[in-house]
């Protein structure tokens, strides 16, 4: 597959106190290049402090690097204003790890779905886009004028990946998505990302410290560590013959049940 969404020779470094006379810390990326194709499924594992989340931020242009760049095809992304990044926003939308604090209390479900569609000034009748966004996420349209204090857990999170999807984008980027849910809501939304990332062909990049998780969900892993990634494959080879120091401890990480003894 052709890389379309990358990033080139990432570098970014914590910015130092005026007065600090300590030695500089290690990067919070150090020459991270990663590329993911349009129906592509890839999970970004590492431990907290691995550089996940601000190469997130980064993928998705509200992290400016000191060093490298961020590509949607042959266009480069920087930060900028909304009106400047329409382009970007629309092809490239963020699924957020707290659903519940990203959802304005004030606003409806079908409101808070339609929001990207307005911000981004998308033609189209919105009413119909927001309900195909509310079935494609397994929502029922009477849901749609409840406010997010009426909503479970699960529910909010199905909200937010609607709200992802409306615009019909080309890529998702899912932040520690089933973090706070339960096992059997995350085995919900596991299944509903990859059902999603094959129906309308989307790139995923699904960032985790769980590689539980993305073993079921991304057929490609990046591991990062200290803010430079140290494995990238396939994520079946990752978890039966892990290189890295770090990868080994993820593996090592995953849940297993107890054998039961024979007899």
């Amino acid at each position: 597959m052709t890389e379309v969404l990358g990033a080139v020779g990432l570098t970014h470094r914590y910015p130092r106190s005026r007065h600090s006379t300590d030695k500089p810390s290690a990067p919070a990326l150090a020459e991270v290049s990663f590329g993911i194709a349009r129906g592509e499924t890839v999970g970004i594992v590492g431990r907290s402090g691995s550089g996940k989340s601000t190469l997130l931020t980064t993928l998705l242009a509200l992290t400016r690097p000191d060093e490298g760049r961020v590509h949607l095809g042959e266009r480069e992304v920087r930060p900028g204003s909304v009106q400047s990044l329409r382009w970007y926003r629309r092809r490239v939308q963020y699924v957020p790890q707290d659903p519940a604090a990203s959802l304005d209390p004030r606003m409806t479900v079908a409101q808070s779905v339609a929001e990207p569609l307005k911000r981004l000034g998308v033609a189209g009748n919105h009413r119909a886009l927001v309900a195909t966004a509310l079935s494609d996420v397994g929502l029922a349209t009477g849901l749609a004028d409840s406010r997010p204090r009426e909503l479970s857990g699960g529910q909010a999170q199905r909200v937010v990946i609607a709200r992802a999807i409306v615009t019909a984008p080309d890529f998702l980027l899912a932040d520690e998505p089933i973090s706070g849910l339960d096992l059997p809501l995350r085995n919900h939304v596991i299944e509903l990302l990859a059902g999603l990332a094959e129906h309308r062909s989307l790139g995923l990049v699904f960032v985790s410290h769980d590689l539980d998780a993305v073993v079921r969900l991304c057929r490609r892993s990046v591991v990062l560590a200290n803010g430079r990634i140290v494995e990238d494959g396939q994520t079946s080879r990752l978890l039966s013959d892990p290189q890295h120091p770090a990868t080994r401890e993820l593996v090592d990480a995953i849940p297993r049940l107890p054998e039961v003894p024979a007899g």
